[in-house]
Formats: C-alpha cells, structure tokens, sequence
C-alpha cells in the first residue's frame, strides 16, 4: 500500500423515495502519509458519517475511496475484515475497553489477535503503555482508573498494531480539559514519534487546534480548508473559531 489515502466524489444517502437524506455529498480530498487532519462541522453535517465511510464501518452510496492502490469500495466482506486488522486502528468517545481485563491485557489483545511471538508481544506492550504514560497503572482494570487514563489505554490497543491511519471520533468528548489536553498531545506526540497519520472528527475547536490541517463540512461538502503550517496553536485555533463562527457549527473554544 503506497503513502496515500483518495477520497474520490464520495456520496452517502440514507432512505428512499422522497425520504432520502445526503449526509456525504460528492466529497472528494486527500490525505498524506504522517498527516494530523481534523474534520470538523456542525451536528448532522456529515462528519461521523465520512469516517465511518474511511473506517470501512459504512458503505459508499456513490464514488471511491483508495488507500494507496486498493480501493476499499470494491473489496469483499472478508477483504474488508482484513485490511481493517491490518491497517486501521480506532479510538471512539466510549473507550469500548474490556471491563474483565487489565489496562495491560486489553492492550494485549490486540497483538494478541494479530498473532506473533510472545516476546516481541511483551515488547511492543511495553513500549506503547510507556509512550502513553500509562505503565504505572498496567495491572489496573477500567473501571479503577479515570476517563483520561482509559482512553490512552484506548490509544494504545489502536496504535500497538502500527496501524497506516488511525481513525478517531470525538476522541476527547468525555474527558475533562486536562484529559483532553493530555491525549491530544499523545495524538502528537504519536504523530510525531511513530509516524502515525491521524483523521480525527470533532466538533472541538481546542482539539482540532492540534491538528495540522482541517476540512471543514457543512451539509455533506466540503466548505472550507485550512492549513495550520508554522503557526501557533493558539494562532490556529482562533482561525479556526472565525470558520466555525461562520457554519453555525457548535463552538468549543479555547481552555
């Protein structure tokens, strides 16, 4: 699979007859190896439905999505299974962690489930539960520790993998302020240290000033785009409230 992701004048309905909804309407765009992209939008304006599009959860009503040279709207519900375990990884608002497993063992199960030997098991474990600052509570089980905790756990079980892409919907939705903050800096520091590209959806303008880029939807478009370059966070995110101030989107601001 080359760098690359191709979203390609996708479109996504709901209903029939006169009830049909567009919720994505001939969206088309890309995304680099290493990127941090957000997407952002008000309430129904497509935003979860295009990642799910992305996460292979959804099918595409029209169009084409390529990851590299494989179009994933052509493959088979066995292929689909496939190349999600390979290369996607995904962090959702709810954790969806294991509540009969430890912080380390729901991290596991993952490597677990890919295969591999013991050892180098162990070792990739150890190495993400140290990066997410999470080694200390290893032996813990979900329900002993706080929400922030539980999603890097969360991060860890979807990065251990070395997933292409990892896909993230209102990652931060639960957290308190510090929580928040302190994830979105493991989304960069992951970014940053093991290469990961990152699609994340929010309606935050605090998290989504992390970013590196972000597409704005507003009615299942694409309206907007910006590109944070060598700006200041604090810069970034008051470009970004001045676009959201404009969709009528929710606004989240600065913490």
């Amino acid at each position: 699979m080359s760098d690359y992701i191709r979203v390609c004048d996708v479109e996504k309905y709901y209903g029939s007859g006169s009830h049909v909804t567009k919720a994505v309407d001939r969206v088309s765009f890309q995304v680099e190896k290493g990127e941090f992209v957000g997407v952002m939008g008000a309430s129904g304006s497509g935003k979860t439905t295009l990642l799910n599009l992305l996460a292979t959860i959804d099918q595409v009503t029209a169009g084409h999505i390529y990851y590299g040279d494989t179009d994933i709207t052509e493959l088979s519900e066995n292929a689909l299974s496939e190349f999600r375990k390979k290369y996607l990884g995904f962090v959702f608002q709810e954790y969806n962690l294991l509540d009969t497993l430890t912080i380390e063992e729901n991290i596991l199960l993952a490597l677990t489930l890919q295969g591999g030997k013991k050892k180098e098991i162990e070792e990739a474990c150890g190495q993400i539960l140290r990066l997410l600052g999470i080694a200390d509570i290893r032996e813990k089980f979900p329900y002993q520790v706080s929400g922030g905790q539980k999603q890097r756990c969360a991060c860890g079980r979807a990065m251990v993998n070395r997933p292409r892409l990892l896909l993230a919907d209102e990652p931060t939705g639960a957290l308190d302020s510090h929580a928040s903050q302190t994830l979105l800096e493991t989304f960069t520091d992951l970014n940053r240290s093991m290469g990961a590209t990152i699609l994340m959806v929010t309606h935050d303008a605090f998290s989504a000033s992390y970013c590196g880029r972000i597409l704005f939807l507003k009615d299942g478009k694409i309206f907007h785009e910006l590109v944070r370059g060598p700006k200041d966070r604090k810069v970034f995110l008051q470009e970004i409230l001045d676009v959201l101030s404009l969709t009528g989107g929710e606004l989240s601001d600065a913490r």
